[in-house]
C-alpha cells in the first residue's frame, strides 16, 4: 500500500529537474513581486501625507491578507494538483508550477464579481468606515481568523474550505459588530445575503458527490480500457492517454480555482487599499472621460425615472442619513426615493466633466465612494417594488452597473499578488492534502478514471459558480467528488477520514463566526 513516503518519492526521485523547476518559480515570485511592488509604489505616488503611519498599516495588512491567500494554497491549490502528483503523472514540483501558472491566468481572467460578492456579506457600516478603527478591526479580525483555522486544520492533514472559513469569519465580525454597536440593521449580518452564499457552499460538495459518481459509473459503461480503472504502480507514470486526461483535468481545476477562490482575497485586499490609502483606490481611475459622460447622462435619466415614482416629492433632510437609515431598516421608508434621487445628483455634481474619476479631488474620493456604494445598495430595494415600469427599471440598473464599474475594481498587481502567494502556499503545504486525498478517503487507491473524473465534475461546478457570481470550496467539491467516484466504483470509504472530512465541514463555520468574534471585540479596543 502506497505510504506518504512513497508520495514524497515522487519529489526526491526528481531531485534534478526539481531544483530547475525551484530556481524558475524563484524567478517568476520575483519578477511578480517586483512587477506588484513598482505599481504599488505608482498608485501610491499621488497621496499626500506626512506620516508613514498609514503606509506602515497598509505593509502589515498586506502581508496578513497575502498570507490568508498563502494559506489558501496549502489546501485549495493542493487538491488541483493531487491526482497528478499521485498517479505520478507529473513530477511533484513541475505539477505545483503548472498549477500555479493556470491559478495564475485563472486569477487575471476573473472579473472580481465573486471578490465583491464576498465584501457584500459585511455590514454596510463597516464597509463605509473601512478607514477607521471598527473597519481595520473588521478586515483584521477576519483574515487573522481564517489563517488560523486554516493553518490548524492543515496541520491534521484535513482538506477545510478556505471559503466556508472566510465566509464565517465575515458573519462573526458582522455578529460581534451588531452585538457592540449602539446601531442596528446594517451594523449585522444582512442574512438574505449570506444565505445565499451559503446554500451555494453547501449544494457544491452535495452535487460533486453525484456528479462525480455518475460520470465514473458512465465511463465503465462507454470506456473500455482496463488501464484507466488501477490503481498507479509504483512510481511508474500512466500510459500517455490517460496522462494526458489527468494533465489536463488538473489543468482545469487549478485555472477555475484561481478564477473563483483566488477572489476571495482580493476584495479584502481592496478594502485595505481604500481604507488606508483612500485617494489612490477609493475610485476606479480607469474610468475615461467618455465613460463619466455617459455616467452624467445615466444618472440625470436615474433622477427623472425616481422623480416619476416619488411624484416629485422634496426630500426633507440629509439624503445620505435617509438612505442609510432605509438600509438599516432593510426596506424603503416614505422619504427614501426622494432622498436617493437628492444622493444620485450630489454624486454627479462631484463627478460630471471630469476628465476621469481620477481627477476627483482626493478630499473628496472616499466621499464619493461611500455615496456611490449607499445608492447601489439601495436601488435593489427600489427595483423589488411591485409594478415598477421596464424603462424605469432599466435606468435604475444601467446606473446601478456604472457604479459598480467605479467602485468595484482590482488592480492587475493585486491578481499578480494574489496568485503568486497562492502558488507558493501550494509549493510549500501540497503534500499533506495530497496524502489525504489520494489514499484516506478511499479503502482503495485512488485510480486515474476517479481522479479525472473528480476534477472534471469540480472544474464544471466551479466554472457554474464564476457565472453567478458565487464563492465555491475546490477543496468541498474535489474530496466529495472523489468520495462520490470510490462509492460509484464500489471501493469503499475510510469512515475515519470521512467523519474528520465531515467533522471539518461542520465546525469550521461555528470555529471561524467564534474566532473572528472574539478578535474583531479585542482588535476594536486595541485600535
Amino acid at each position: 500500500m502506497q505510504t506518504e513516503a512513497t508520495v514524497a518519492s515522487t519529489a526526491t526521485s526528481t531531485q534534478g529537474s526539481g531544483r530547475v523547476f525551484g530556481i524558475l518559480f524563484c524567478v517568476i515570485l520575483m519578477i511578480g513581486a517586483v512587477y506588484a511592488g513598482m505599481h504599488l509604489i505608482n498608485d501610491l505616488s499621488i497621496v499626500r501625507t506626512h506620516s508613514a503611519a498609514p503606509f506602515v498599516l497598509l505593509g502589515i495588512a498586506l502581508l496578513i491578507a497575502l498570507g490568508f491567500e498563502f494559506v489558501n494554497g496549502f489546501h485549495d491549490t493542493a487538491n488541483a494538483v493531487a491526482t497528478v502528483i499521485y498517479t505520478h503523472s507529473l513530477p511533484a514540483n513541475l505539477a505545483v508550477i503548472w498549477s500555479g501558472v493556470f491559478n495564475f491566468l485563472g486569477v487575471l481572467n476573473s472579473s472580481g464579481a465573486v471578490a465583491f460578492t464576498v465584501v457584500s456579506l459585511l455590514p454596510v457600516e463597516l464597509i463605509l468606515q473601512v478607514g477607521n478603527d471598527a473597519g481595520f478591526a473588521m478586515v483584521f479580525a477576519l483574515l487573522l481568523a481564517a489563517i488560523i483555522w486554516n493553518l490548524g486544520t492543515w496541520y491534521f492533514g484535513l482538506p477545510n474550505s478556505s471559503s466556508h472559513t472566510l465566509i464565517g469569519s465575515i458573519i462573526g465580525v458582522g455578529l460581534a459588530n451588531q452585538l457592540t454597536a449602539v446601531k442596528s440593521g446594517t451594523s449585522g449580518v444582512d442574512w438574505t445575503q449570506a444565505m445565499g452564499v451559503l446554500r451555494g457552499l453547501i449544494f457544491s460538495p452535495i452535487a460533486g458527490f453525484l456528479l462525480a459518481g455518475l460520470l465514473m459509473l458512465l465511463l465503465k459503461s462507454l470506456v473500455k480500457i482496463p488501464a484507466l480503472y488501477r490503481a498507479p504502480e509504483g512510481n511508474k507514470p500512466p500510459p500517455w492517454p490517460i496522462r494526458l486526461l489527468l494533465i489536463l483535468t488538473c489543468t482545469g481545476v487549478s485555472f477555475s480555482h484561481g478564477s473563483n477562490d483566488g477572489q476571495k482575497g482580493m476584495g479584502l485586499i481592496m478594502l485595505i487599499l481604500i481604507g488606508t490609502v483612500p485617494t489612490a483606490y477609493a475610485l476606479n481611475g480607469a474610468v475615461s472621460g467618455n465613460q463619466v459622460s455617459a455616467f452624467h447622462q445615466v444618472s440625470v435619466q436615474a433622477q427623472q425615472a425616481l422623480s416619476v415614482i416619488d411624484h416629485g416629492a422634496v426630500v426633507n433632510g440629509n439624503p445620505r442619513d435617509i438612505v442609510t437609515a432605509t438600509l438599516q431598516q432593510r426596506k424603503l421608508q416614505a422619504d427614501t426615493v426622494p432622498a436617493l434621487s437628492a444622493l444620485i445628483a450630489d454624486i454627479d455634481h462631484q463627478v460630471a466633466n471630469r476628465a476621469s474619476l481620477s481627477a476627483v479631488p482626493q478630499d473628496q474620493m472616499s466621499n464619493v465612494r461611500n455615496d456611490i456604494y449607499l445608492a447601489n445598495s439601495a436601488i435593489p430595494l427600489v427595483l423589488a417594488q411591485p409594478g415598477l415600469p421596464q424603462d424605469q427599471a432599466s435606468t435604475l440598473k444601467a446606473w446601478q452597473d456604472i457604479g459598480k464599474k467605479a467602485t468595484q475594481f482590482i488592480p492587475p498587481w493585486v491578481k499578480v499578488a494574489v496568485a503568486l502567494a497562492l502558488g507558493l502556499g501550494t509549493m510549500v503545504g501540497w503534500k499533506r492534502i495530497v496524502v489525504t486525498v489520494g489514499e484516506r478517503i478511499g479503502k482503495e487507491h485512488l485510480t486515474y478514471a476517479q481522479g479525472a473524473s473528480a476534477e472534471f465534475v469540480a472544474m464544471g461546478l466551479i466554472q457554474a459558480a464564476d457565472m453567478y457570481h458565487l464563492p465555491v470550496s475546490t477543496t468541498h467539491v474535489l474530496t466529495s467528488g472523489v468520495a462520490g467516484t470510490m462509492a460509484a466504483n464500489g471501493s469503499g470509504l475510510q469512515w475515519a477520514t470521512v467523519r474528520n472530512l465531515l467533522m471539518a465541514w461542520v465546525l469550521t463555520l461555528p470555529a471561524s463566526i467564534l474566532l473572528a468574534g472574539i478578535l474583531f471585540v479585542v482588535l476594536k479596543h486595541l485600535f
